[in-house]
């Protein structure tokens, strides 16, 4: 391992953000976890009281993320890694769905996430180092049925984290999308806000895919403490990945889109090309 390190993870009281605090306090480092009460942050400071440091903070509370971070550098230490995790999976079909669910679920997956890398960036400039990991999903890069909201988060983080990486890369900085596919989290139970349903026309095609991911909840192929094994082997690598797809189910579903993403292209290469001058 590298000489130790300050985190700074985003919802750590369960899923990735709890295993990769675990994983990285039984590695030496330090960590600053936010959580959303009192109680929680009792809770894992419990588990290491000199080195797991809690605070009570809403990612959707953009005014008080540069006071925050501003904090923890004065009082903990400069942070070396920010690992965003906080978020949350919403499930319906887009026409049933409202507005205000989307906007919420932009304002959790995406808008949070940015407000903590824009108010890292500048003490990780100045000090040119430093590492960003955005956690999003495999559903970043395919779709299905259901999550249109939450697929379109993801798209967007994956999107933001590349191009910040693109010009973040010459201060020493490294970005990096993780990926998960499915893993024993609780995104797909009591984290996952789900629209009732309301159009008949859409059961056939929605009803089992519902039925199928609730009866897979906590049965999944991912294992939670070597997703987070695997992040903090790339925080030690000199070349982390932009992107990094955790899981086989992630893998082969990505590089079956991919497959026909170029076969699409290479279909309708001609009227592609027509356009040119």
């Amino acid at each position: 391992m590298s000489s130790p390190k300050t985190f700074l993870i985003t919802g750590v009281s369960s899923g990735f953000g709890r295993a990769l605090a675990r994983e990285a306090l039984s590695a030496g480092h330090r960590v600053v976890g936010t959580v959303r009460s009192a109680e929680a942050k009792q809770s894992f400071e419990a588990l290491d009281p000199a080195w797991a440091f809690g605070r009570v903070l809403d990612v959707t509370d953009f005014d008080a993320i540069d006071g925050a971070v501003a904090g923890i550098e004065a009082e903990i230490g400069p942070i070396d890694v920010l690992v965003n995790n906080a978020g949350y999976g919403h499930e319906g079909v887009m026409e049933e769905s409202p507005l205000s669910e989307m906007r919420r679920q932009f304002d959790v997956n995406v808008f949070g996430a940015v407000a903590m890398m824009k108010a890292v960036l500048p003490c990780m400039r100045e000090r040119r180092r430093g590492h960003i990991i955005n956690i999003t999903s495999m559903g970043g890069f395919i779709t299905m049925p259901g999550i249109a909201y939450y697929c379109g988060s993801k798209f967007a983080l994956e999107g933001i984290s590349e191009a910040v990486g693109k010009e973040v890369k010459d201060f020493g900085i490294a970005v990096t999308a993780v990926a998960p596919g499915s893993f024993r989290t609780d995104w797909a139970g009591r984290s996952m806000i789900r629209t009732p349903r309301s159009i008949p026309d859409y059961d056939a095609l929605f009803d089992p895919v519902r039925q199928a991911r609730e009866e897979k909840s906590g049965k999944q192929l991912g294992d939670p403490a070597k997703a987070a094994q695997a992040m903090l082997r790339i925080v030690d690598s000199a070349a982390a990945p932009a992107h990094l797809l955790l899981g086989s189910d992630a893998l082969g579903l990505v590089r079956q889109k991919l497959a026909v993403m170029a076969a699409g292209m290479d279909e309708w290469e001609t009227v592609t090309r027509s356009t040119d001058a």
